[in-house]
């Protein structure tokens, strides 16, 4: 019988939460055999229209995350003998990680979510809502414990 899950994307954003969706994706890749693609985007500010916008601090930003989340696979992975990559990119959170799963080919996204309401949930959305609502292939939320 084929493995369920051959390529689990990781969707990582370096809040607390970010390290129980890693402690659960290394379990189910150890039972499944799958290959995690930890995948951080580096949010781009909405663009005035008409507006240029300059490129030097995202491609910065960018290599600042790579570091940053190759620093924490190995934390996380390092000792294990799960396969993984790191890929960073920048744009809108939800579009690229959407984006991702197609490009990566991955079985399962897998996320945090931040449990917001109210005004904070209004004004900053959720990318993970627009995750699970855009993806093609299931998404699994994490939660971490209420404050």
């Amino acid at each position: 019988m084929a493995n369920l899950f051959n390529r689990i994307l990781c969707a990582i954003d370096f809040d607390p939460n970010s390290t129980l969706v890693m402690d659960l994706a290394r379990r189910i890749a150890e039972h499944t055999g799958a290959k995690l693609v930890l995948f951080h985007v580096v949010p781009v500010p909405i663009q005035v229209v008409g507006q240029p916008i300059a490129l030097e601090p995202f491609t910065a930003a960018e290599t600042s995350a790579k570091m940053q989340l190759d620093k924490f696979a190995d934390e996380q992975l390092g000792t294990t003998a799960v396969a993984y990559e790191t890929v960073v990119t920048s744009g809108d959170p939800a579009s690229e990680i959407v984006r991702a799963v197609r490009e990566q080919n991955a079985d399962l996204v897998m996320m945090a979510t931040h449990g917001r309401t109210g005004l904070s949930h209004l004004i900053l959305g959720s990318v993970a809502e627009r995750v699970v609502r855009e993806s093609p292939r299931p998404v699994l939320t994490v939660r971490g414990p209420r404050e």
